[in-house]
């Protein structure tokens, strides 16, 4: 059993499943979040989900690990209810989760309400994260001498959206990419002379469609891959950035994204950089990096 600071008692803490999904998406409504169904069918499907059954029923919390191979995960929903705030409750699923990560490097986006308890668990921010949001105003492109085209992906692109991303991300993501073709909208590769030279999908969420992730050898096929998926939607498009980068928060401002969080992106155990991070311009999702 596992006792709150206030005296409360709650089951252990137990691994999540899909037949969970309607007490997760019930959580995230009762903090004020979106009820992100689909995110949430996708994570309970393919990442491992730990949760704290609330003696009046449903979830008094959950967290997700996601596992990209043996030596790094990410941390995402990390989610107590309203009514079991600041008992505890967030410290103790942090735990369980960082000890079933069994030594890997585990990374989170954390808002300056967790970042406190992430702090004083170990975590060290290691860059910034904003999310731009707003109705994508395309431009008339420059002329583009560089042979670079973006076009919808096919099942037998899925081989080279994995060689890519293990290139740039410098771990295993196949469990969750393979998966993507049937999550996602839209699925692109970008092409050039010498091959498919990366990949971006979007995704609908509750409120808008999320682009991401965004994987290029530069800002450039980024720009392409993400004009071309925003064309395809009708209604607002958000787009996960790294602030401090030197070109695509300046090109996504231009084109009518706005900035409306601010996250920092925060790193536990021994973290270096992996792969080609410069190739890394959006994520998945701020809950699967």
């Amino acid at each position: 059993m596992l006792t709150d600071r206030s005296g409360v008692r709650f089951p252990p803490i137990r691994q999540l499943g899909p037949a969970d999904l309607g007490n997760c998406v019930a959580l995230s409504v009762d903090r004020g979040w979106s009820p992100e169904t689909s995110k949430w069918s996708l994570l309970l499907e393919v990442a491992e989900g730990f949760g704290i059954d609330a003696p009046d029923g449903g979830l008094a919390g959950a967290v997700v690990l996601s596992r990209y191979g043996k030596e790094l995960a990410s941390v995402g929903m990390m989610l107590v209810a309203a009514r079991y705030g600041r008992r505890g409750l967030g410290r103790a699923l942090m735990g369980h989760v960082l000890d079933a990560a069994g030594g890997a490097t585990v990374t989170l986006f954390a808002t300056d309400v967790g970042r406190p308890l992430y702090e004083k668990l170990g975590f060290r921010t290691i860059r910034r994260s904003a999310a731009f949001v707003g109705r994508f105003r395309a431009k008339p492109a420059p002329a583009d001498n560089s042979k670079m085209r973006s076009r919808p992906a096919m099942p037998a692109d899925v081989a080279a959206i994995l060689d890519i991303d293990m290139t740039a991300f410098g771990a295993d993501r196949g469990q969750i990419l393979t998966r993507l073709p049937a999550f996602a909208e839209q699925l692109r590769v970008l092409e050039t002379e010498a091959g498919t030279a990366g990949y971006a999908a979007a995704w609908r969420n509750t409120t808008s469609t999320v682009i991401g992730p965004v994987v290029a050898a530069n800002a450039a096929g980024a720009e392409r891959l993400i004009a071309d998926l925003a064309a395809q939607v009708r209604g607002p498009i958000r787009l996960d950035l790294d602030p401090d980068g030197p070109e695509l928060p300046r090109w996504a401002l231009a084109h009518g994204l706005e900035p409306v969080s601010l996250n920092a992106v925060m790193a536990y155990g021994d973290w270096s950089p992996r792969g080609n991070p410069d190739w890394l311009h959006a994520p998945i999702s701020v809950a699967l990096a």
